[in-house]
């Protein structure tokens, strides 16, 4: 079970400071640095529904204390770690050619963040289904990026960068699932993803907006 949570209302924040220092003739403060997730519990998708709105943000655990994110505000560090080399088998082609591949595994492991996503927060009866739709939409990075489950050693690819984008997987209301993150080579990578759902009651369809989510990757 979550712990209440601690929003960050970064961004309105920032506006704040900013407007402020426009009319006082200040200088602008400088941006704050991104907070560095290393590992740990994290939702890296963590979906929301309130007021009509849908929301997409960070959940990080990765402290005592559950604390929303703003996805711009976080970078997810994968360190050398993270390293594994490819099975070999046409079933693992989606993580390249290049034999080895950098996986946040979906189960936990001591050093790497645990990363997965919830739908806890979404009520029942809202959706169509009961259910919303994650898009991959596109992936900057110097090579592919994946998720994917396992099961009895062999994998089920949920998105795929290398296959073409975008790619759609439907979620299921007040889920909590935690998946293998994949990325074919160091480098930082830019991975954008919208969440969308179609009303019950009338039909329209309800967007979070593109959300950018940073991956460090480490030699």
């Amino acid at each position: 079970m979550r712990g209440k949570r601690m929003s960050l209302r970064s961004g309105g924040l920032a506006g704040l400071i900013l407007a402020g220092a426009l009319l006082g003739g200040t200088a602008v403060p400088a941006q704050a640095a991104p907070v560095v997730l290393t590992s740990g519990h994290v939702d890296i998708i963590d979906v929301d529904y309130a007021s009509g709105a849908l929301v997409v943000n960070v959940l990080d655990g990765t402290g005592p204390t559950d604390v929303e994110r703003d996805p711009a505000d976080v970078v997810f560090r994968v360190p050398a770690a993270a390293k594994v080399s490819v099975p070999s088998g046409s079933a693992w082609s989606f993580l390249g050619t290049g034999g080895q591949a950098w996986i946040l595994p979906q189960a936990n492991t001591s050093g790497l963040l645990w990363a997965g996503w919830n739908t806890t927060e979404v009520p029942s009866g809202v959706f169509q289904n009961n259910r919303v739709t994650f898009r991959l939409t596109s992936v900057s990075g110097p090579a592919g990026f994946s998720i994917y489950t396992t099961s009895l050693g062999s994998p089920t690819v949920l998105f795929d960068s290398g296959n073409g984008l975008p790619d759609n997987l439907n979620v299921n209301h007040n889920s909590h699932a935690h998946v293998n993150w994949g990325f074919d080579a160091a480098g930082t990578y830019a991975v954008t993803f919208q969440v969308t759902g179609t009303l019950a009651t009338t039909g329209a369809t309800v967007s979070s907006g593109s959300r950018t989510f940073t991956f460090e990757v480490l030699a």
